[in-house]
Formats: C-alpha cells, structure tokens, sequence
C-alpha cells in the first residue's frame, strides 16, 4: 500500500491532481512525486512518452554472459506466471527479456517484449529501470504510480547491478509484473538474483587473471633455461618472511606493487624497508594468450640468497604463489617514504648477482586503480575525522568539510546552512531559510550562487530531494539533469561553461535534524562520480553533520551564557565624582568565564572598584559570578573594610562549593578554591585608596607623571579557601592618577610567556595625559592576545581630588547647648556654597544627628558637610552602638527622630571606623516642597530644639 492509499488518495487519482497543479505532497511517497516533477521538467507527455529504439547493442558482452544463467533460472521459477523479467545496460537499453509465460512475447508490445529500447527515466518517465539508475537503489513501482499511461497495468521491482570491482553499476535487473503478484519476498528474490549476477562478473575478472599468471610463469620458465643458476626463480609472497621481513615490509611492498600496475607502465622503483634493507620493485608488462593486457611486479631483495624452487601444483604454478585477488589490496595515497621517484618507461636493469628476484604481485591496471581508490577513500575519511570538526564553530567546520573534499572529492563544494543553524538555534524549516555559507573550489571564478546569499531550492533539485529523502543523490551528468537545470537554467549555462558536468547533493543529518545540505560538483576530472564517490561524501557529510550540530549546540549555550553574563554585568557605571572610568570585557573564545567587575558609589562621595574571577566556565561559572557580585553589593552597602569585605565573601565562597558538592561542614573539607577578587575603595576627599586581594593579580598605578608602578599589595588566599586572613594596603593618588585592574586572562595565556605579557603592559601603560578610554584601547591592541583563551576584564580609573572648599568640618564638645552653634554655621556655609535652599533640611538632619550623638555617643564628635553630587551631612562619635530605625506608637515620645531622616534623605547609613563610627545621610542639593507639613504631622508641634531620642 502506498502513502498515498493510507491518505484516502488513490494513486491515479493523485498523478491526475498533481498533472492539473494541485498539491499532493501528504498522499504520494516523495521517492515517486520527485520523479513525476522531474518527468514534468523534462516535457515528459504521459499520453505521448516515446522509447527511442537501439538496435545496436551487444548480446554477448561480459554483463549478458555473467547474467543468462541466472535469467534463465529465474524464467524457469516463474514458468506459467505473467511475470516479465529484463536487463539493460548502464544506460537503461533493454539487452535480455525472459518471461514467465512463453506467449507474453507475442501478446505484449514491442516496448515491452523486444530488447533494444531505452527505458531511461528521461525517455521512459516513472518506472522501474529508470528510477533504479536515477536512485541507483532497489527500487518498487506500483502501477498507478507509472508517469506514463502505458505503464499502468504493471507493476515492478528494479535493482542495479554493479561491478564488483569497481562498484560501477553496469545494469538493471527488473521485475514487471500485475500489481495482484506484490509480495514483500519479491525483493529478497532480486537481491539475491542481482548477487549471483555481480559473482559471476567477478568469476569473469579472476579469470582474466589467471590466464595472466599463466602466461608469466610460462614466460619465467622460458627464461630459466637462457639463465645462470645464481639468477632465482619466482617465489610466493607468503616466503618473504623466509628472507627477514616482517608484516609492515610486506605491507608496504603490496602498497607499492599495487600503485606500479595502477599506473600500468614499465618502471624500477627501490623501496627502504624498516632494517634499511633495500627492495627493488621491477614493473613490467605480460600478456596472454588469449590478449589480455596486465603488470607483474617483482621484487629484487639485494643481498638475498636466492631461495630453491618450490614444487609446482598441479596446475603448474609453484607452491606459496598468491592468488592475484587485486580487490585484496588497499595501496596508499602515495608512495611510501623511502621510495625511489619512478624511472619512467626506462627498462628495468638486470639484477646484481646476489640479488634474488620473487614475484610479488600480477593484475590488470584498472583493477589496480580500483584498489587505489578504494585506499585513498579510506585514508580520506581518516585524515577527515582529525580535520573536520577542531573549532566549535560553524561556520568553519562547514569550511573544513569543503576544503577536505577539495580536490580529492570534488573540484567545487558549496555547502548551504539555514540561519537558525548559524545563530545556534535548530532549524524550523530547513528548506525555505537556507543560505549559502560556502563557496570553495579548485578556482575562485566558478559562477555558484555567492556566499550569503538566499538559496530556494525547486523540488526537482537534487539538494531538494536529498532533504526529503535523507540520502545522498547523485546526477552522474548534469547536461541530462533536467530537474537540476530547471532551477537556474543560466547559472547552469555558466557552470556548463567551466566544465561542471558531475553532481553528488548530500543532506547534513545530525540526531535526525536537517542542519543543511553540501554539494560536490567535478569539473578538472572528467570522470563522473559513482556510487562508491556517492558513499563517501555521504560519510563525510555524516561526520561533517555531526561536528556542525556539535558546534551548533556549543553556539547556543555560548550565546546563552554571553547573554546572562552580559545581563550580571554593569549595563552602565554610575554616576560619582571621585573617579573617570573607562573598561573592557571580552568573552574567551572557547567558553564563557565567570569574570566580572563593578563601580560601587559608597558614602562620603568614596567609591568603589572591584574585579573578580570565577574559576571555571559556562553557565555554572557565570550564574555563580552573578551571586558574588550581588554579594559585594550587599558587603559594600555596609561600607565593609575591604579586608572585612573579602573574609565575608570568603565565607560566602565556601559555603557555595560545600552545598554543591553535598558535603557537610563537619567534616573538615575546606571546598575548592573558586575565586579571586581584588576591592579597592577610593577617598576623593583624601586621596587615599585602601585595597585588599584574594588570589588576584595585583593592580598597576600610572601617576601623573606617566610612570608605572604595581603597588605591594599582599596577595591573600584565593576565595573558599578559608581560614587565612586578608591584609589591607593603603595607597596615596594624587589627581590624575590611574588605577588599573584587570583579570589573570589578560596576561596569562598558554601560548606566551606571563612575564614579558606584563613588560608589554607596563609598555602600553607608560604615557601620561591619556583618558581611561585611550588606555583601554592601548591595552587591549598592544597585550590581548587575538584568540583569548580566557576572559579578558580591564577596568581603568582615573582619579579626582575633591576640592577643600567644598568640605567643612566642626568638631563638638559632647554639650547639647553646642547643637544651636553648629546650625547656625552650617547654615552659613551653605550660604556661601548657594545651597540657601536645601538649608532647612540640613539644618533638621544636622539637629537630630548631632543630638543623638551628644546623648548616647562618646567624644570625639565631628561634624562634616561635603558638597558633592548630593549634600551629603556626617556626624562621627567614638561609640561603635549603631542606631536602628523603628516605628513609634503615638503615646511614645520619642523614636520618630531615624525615620524622619529616612523621609527627608535621598540615603542614609552607618559606616564603623577604627575610631568609632559615622552616621551619614545625603539630601538633594535643592529643598523639597512639603517638609514643613511633614515636619509638622510626625512631631506633633514640638519644641524644633528639643530633639527626641533616635533609635
């Protein structure tokens, strides 16, 4: 039952539907649609198909000797039935007919009774024969599924029949019969009928070759009589172990015999063997009897003693002899190393008297040829499992499948990938969205489709129909491939034009996904491609598709974890005033990493700069670095030391490697080493810089001047490794200073040496008067290396000095009747710096702080106003207590004093110093409408002096 009966559609009905232009794509099996549209593109009428008729072929070549036997077997089995058996050539001409019942010769047609007529698929449409050597494949046609109008009573099975040699198909054998006598054995039958046929064709050859060997030994005792006894006699193969040889010599010398009669001339070739002992390889032609033409290659071992005649079988060859079985033989690509450059036509010279002449090998040329072949298709699928595939990328893997094909496949390969494919993703519709991604060929001028360009496929193509198929197709002729030429018929002029004239369209199948589709095309050799060129572009495409899906998966995930690190990374820096920042993040190039870097604004106008490093790489890393720097926020809005910082985050690191490796604290595993982090925090009113580092590369400085220095900052242990503690240094900045951190990947690289990475550094560094961003590109042009093996992170700050100017500062005594004086003088200060209007609120802030301060801190108190982005207001005390921020209820008369700071500030905190603490709170530089009346709702009308308790 056919495809189309189990979709309701009777197969006539279908062709009659698909003949007026209506779709029928879900009711017929492709194999057949692809030929009606192929038969349509060739002007194939159903009604008015004509068989040309060849009166002229030959009924006694070495395919109708090989096949009558097995003909007349089959005639026999089928005695009585209407079962009609044929075979034709390689071209499809009919040479034999053998029928069931005797009469049908009569009753049928001539078409279909007489020999001689072309049932090719360009004359004949859908049919059996035609399809078989199209597909080149066992092949069932039922008889509703015949193009043309004759052939719908009947129903076939064809079959090629190939060269056992040379894999060439050299007919068909098909089966017509009604479409009451299907039945699943019918293919086992002509399977089996098509192998007997393909033995006896081999019988045919090994007896060519027999009548060969005869004729030289023949020759040999001729020779014997004429000879000196010290001279030799032949010998097998199978005793040059007798004369010290080993496997690999004997190897070796087959490889070399085999290449002599492939190239079926007269040649003397010496042959290094593994002890340094030197062969002699004598090729020379003989010739039978009966006139056919081979090589004998024979072996001079120098220095051998000649070994004594072994006794003749009774056929009269000598004892040991191998049989000249060539198909046995896989000769290499070229020859071996030690191998002495061909002589040419010259005659072989005689041998020295200590030489021992053995023959090693006898055969026809072109059965030579066909060993090389088949040697050099192995080695080709050898050397491409080692070059296809070294990137995971896409692009160049399909590059490397053409330029493994070229030239020893083809002499052009386009190979044309769906952009889904190339981005990562997998194809939706592989069909409609490819592209062309390559062009490559023996020549740069062959007119294919250029690379990026739109490629839309007809359904006659044959890389249509290798997608809809699966397998490979090949066009031996293009000048007859209708379908192919129906799609462009200019470009196929042009092609025609550089002598393209073979096609093999090869699908690109990985998982059972359609990643794209290759083409290669011959043009230089003249030879049409065959089935066994069919079978290995099918396997390089095979292990092609496979590293091409590979590379399309890592493509993906790499593209994925871009994304979530470029989504945990700053998308912008804030803005603050005490530095200049410019950076560069560049993803390795064989996997994402889990490097990071930040800008963090602290309190009293500092800020922050860290840089840190995850060990490992893909998604785990980059997920884990976004959870470190969420982290150092956290740490860093407690205005944390940077040592403090470091030691919690530490903790932090280890406790993430015990949770994943499942391991409990109590069991004294320290975890693994993960990361590496340096933090820097950078006092513009000061210009001073206190960093700590945990297993990270120290920073380098560049100070006004242009030198460049690298501070001696303690290393500290990597993050997770625990227990350690992290050491703090403290650096002067003067303006214009540059502060530069940077990850391990921009000096470490397996393919140079770190130190002189670092003099280059130093180098690029050494330049006064550039802007972070002139340093960044410096940097990245003079010590990235091209293909970074590992995460490349560079963070340049340059820094400002907050002018004195814009910094008062009081120190107090801790008396309460102090709070008036110091309103009053930073009302003052405000005046001179224009800020009259944020004055009422400063005034407040400054009220409640500096109150609280009196009352449960200790001395020394100061008080600092700086004017920066935002006022910001600071009162310091020698109490470590921090105040919290609560709700009161309203019989408390006290506690509203921390949330009316929060109310009126854009923030506010506490940060500890090693003399006490700070409570800070920043405002806007302008008033806010509507603090009176907020004043007024949460104090009640109380005395603007008499301070409630905060906290």
């Amino acid at each position: 039952m056919t495809a189309s009966d189990e979709a309701g559609i009777g197969p006539v009905r279908a062709r009659e539907r698909f003949m007026l232009g209506e779709p029928v794509e879900g009711g017929v099996r492709s194999l057949i649609l692809n030929s009606w549209q192929r038969c349509q593109s060739m002007g194939i009428s159903p009604e008015g198909a004509e068989l040309p008729y060849r009166p002229d072929i030959d009924l006694d070549g070495p395919l109708v000797r090989a096949a009558g036997p097995v003909l007349d077997r089959l005639a026999s089995r089928f005695a009585g039935s209407r079962m009609n058996v044929a075979l034709t050539d390689a071209d499809g001409v009919v040479l034999q007919r053998r029928f069931g019942d005797a009469s049908m010769a009569g009753q049928l047609p001539a078409i279909q009774s007489i020999p001689g007529f072309v049932f090719a698929e360009q004359y004949g449409g859908t049919n059996g024969i035609g399809l078989a050597l199209t597909e080149r494949r066992l092949i069932q046609v039922s008889g509703a599924e015949h193009f043309a109008e004759r052939g719908q009573s009947n129903a076939c099975t064809a079959i090629p029949v190939r060269d056992p040699l040379s894999g060439r198909i050299e007919g068909v054998l098909c089966f017509g019969y009604p479409p009451a006598y299907a039945d699943p054995q019918m293919t086992d039958l002509i399977r089996k009928a098509a192998t007997a046929i393909e033995r006896r064709l081999l019988a045919q050859s090994s007896a060519r070759e027999r009548t060969l060997l005869r004729a030289y030994l023949d020759s040999r005792r001729r020779a014997q009589t004429d000879q000196a006894a010290g001279d030799g006699c032949p010998v097998g193969l199978d005793e040059l172990p007798r004369s010290g040889l080993d496997r690999r010599d004997q190897v070796l010398l087959e490889q070399m015999a085999t290449e002599l009669i492939s190239s079926a001339r007269r040649a003397a070739v010496e042959v290094t063997l593994s002890q340094g002992r030197l062969v002699t390889l004598l090729s020379r032609p003989v010739t039978s009897p009966s006139g056919v033409e081979g090589f004998v290659i024979e072996a001079i071992l120098h220095g051998d003693t000649p070994p004594r005649p072994a006794a003749p079988d009774q056929a009269g060859r000598p004892v040991g002899l191998p049989a000249p079985a060539m198909t046995t033989v896989l000769p290499p690509l070229r020859p071996p190393e030690g191998a002495v450059p061909d002589r040419g036509a010259e005659a072989p010279s005689a041998p020295a008297p200590d030489a021992a002449t053995r023959l090693l090998l006898l055969g026809e040329p072109g059965v030579g040829q066909y060993a090389v072949a088949a040697r050099r298709r192995l080695e080709l699928l050898s050397e491409a499992s080692t070059r296809i595939g070294t990137t995971l990328d896409v692009t160049r893997t399909a590059w490397e499948l053409a330029e493994m094909a070229v030239p020893r496949l083809a002499d052009y390969v386009t190979i044309d990938l769906p952009e889904t494919v190339l981005r990562g993703e997998e194809p939706i519709d592989p069909v409609s969205e490819l592209h062309r991604t390559v062009v490559h060929g023996i020549r740069a001028d062959c007119p294919f489709y250029p690379v990026g360009e739109r490629v839309d496929l007809s359904p006659t193509t044959p890389h249509r129909r290798c997608l809809a198929s699966g397998q490979a197709v090949l066009e031996p002729d293009l000048r007859s491939a209708a379908g192919w030429i129906s799609q462009d018929p200019e470009a196929a002029g042009r092609l025609f034009a550089h002598d393209v004239h073979s096609l093999i369209a090869v699908p690109l199948l990985a998982r059972g996904v359609v990643l794209g589709v290759a083409g290669f095309y011959r043009a230089r050799n003249p030879a049409t491609y065959g089935d066994d060129d069919r079978s290995l572009a099918q396997e390089l495409a095979t292990r092609a598709a496979i590293c091409i899906d590979n590379a399309r998966r890592y493509t993906r995930e790499h593209a994925m974890v871009l994304a979530l690190q470029h989504s945990l990374l700053p998308r912008c820096l804030p803005e603050q005033s005490a530095i200049e920042v410019a950076h560069r993040y560049l993803p390795a190039e064989s996997g994402v990493r889990g490097d990071w870097f930040d800008v963090i604004p602290l309190s009293g106008a500092r800020v922050a700069l860290v840089v840190g490093d995850v060990v490992g790489h893909g998604l785990h890393a980059a997920a884990t670095m976004g959870r470190l720097r969420t982290a150092v926020h956290n740490f860093a809005e407690l205005d944390l030391a940077p040592d403090e910082l470091l030691t919690h985050l530490d903790n932090l690191v280890g406790r993430l490697d015990r949770d994943e490796d499942g391991v409990e604290p109590a069991t004294g595993n320290d975890g693994i080493i993960g990361a590496s982090c340096l933090y820097a925090v950078y006092d513009p009113t000061s210009q001073r810089c206190t960093l700590a580092r945990a297993g990270h590369p120290p920073p380098a400085v560049i100070h006004p001047d242009g030198t460049v220095t690298v501070p001696d900052l303690p290393a500290g242990p990597p993050l997770g490794l625990g227990g350690l503690p992290f050491e703090t240094a403290e650096l002067h900045l003067p303006e214009g200073s540059q502060l530069i951190l940077y990850s391990d990947g921009l000096l470490e690289d397996d393919r140079r040496d770190p130190d002189a990475a670092l003099d280059r550094l130093h180098t690029a560094l050494a330049h006064p008067n550039r802007s972070p961003e002139d340093v960044c590109r410096t940097v990245v042009e003079a010590v990235v290396p091209e293909h970074p093996a590992d995460d490349v992170t560079l963070l340049v700050a340059r820094t400002h000095a907050l002018d004195p100017s814009r910094i008062a500062t009081w120190d107090l005594p801790a008396d309460p009747a102090r709070v008036g004086d110091i309103r009053a003088a930073a009302a003052r200060r405000l005046s001179d710096w224009g800020l009259d209007e944020a004055a009422f609120v400063t005034e407040l802030l400054l009220s409640e702080l500096v109150t609280n301060a009196i009352r449960y801190g200790t001395e020394p108190i100061q008080v600092r106003l700086i004017r920066d982005r935002a006022l910001i207001c600071e009162v310091s005390d020698g109490s470590s207590t921090a105040p919290h921020l609560r709700h009161a209820a309203t019989t408390d008369e006290g506690g509203r004093g921390l949330f009316l700071v929060a109310q009126l500030t854009q923030a506010w905190g506490t940060r500890y110093t090693a003399r006490g603490k700070v409570i800070w709170a920043e405002c806007a530089l302008e008033a806010s409408d509507g603090i009176p009346d907020l004043f007024e709702s949460h104090f009640f009308g109380n005395q603007f002096a008499d301070i409630p308790e905060i906290g």
